[in-house]
């Protein structure tokens, strides 16, 4: 078995947040997102909480009911299902890498 890095292969240009799966077992899913001043088309609505942690970088989360979470690095939170949200803004001056795990 091979450890493996969350800083690994970078994308160079991101013209789309990179979305990549890092492991997939019944009931929770692991993901690095990696944005450049990506922000959210519309809100999400997942049927999954969502706990999420900014490895590298910074970003701010909006909640439907007005409310904003900024995040830098190391700052992590726990969205639970059905709790509407988007990002609003990532640092379009450098990479933001997150760690998001879904689970039921």
């Amino acid at each position: 078995m091979q450890a493996k890095n969350i800083r690994d292969a970078l994308p160079a240009h991101l013209a789309l947040e990179a979305c990549e799966d890092i492991l997939r077992a019944p009931g929770v899913r692991i993901e690095r997102i990696v944005s450049k001043g990506h922000a959210s088309p519309e809100w999400y609505d997942q049927d999954e909480g969502e706990w999420v942690m900014v490895v590298a970088g910074r970003a701010i989360i909006e909640f439907a009911d007005g409310s904003i979470c900024t995040l830098s690095t190391g700052d992590y939170l726990d969205i639970p299902a059905h709790c509407q949200h988007r990002v609003a803004w990532t640092d379009p001056g450098d990479l933001t890498i997150w760690l998001a795990v879904w689970y039921r």
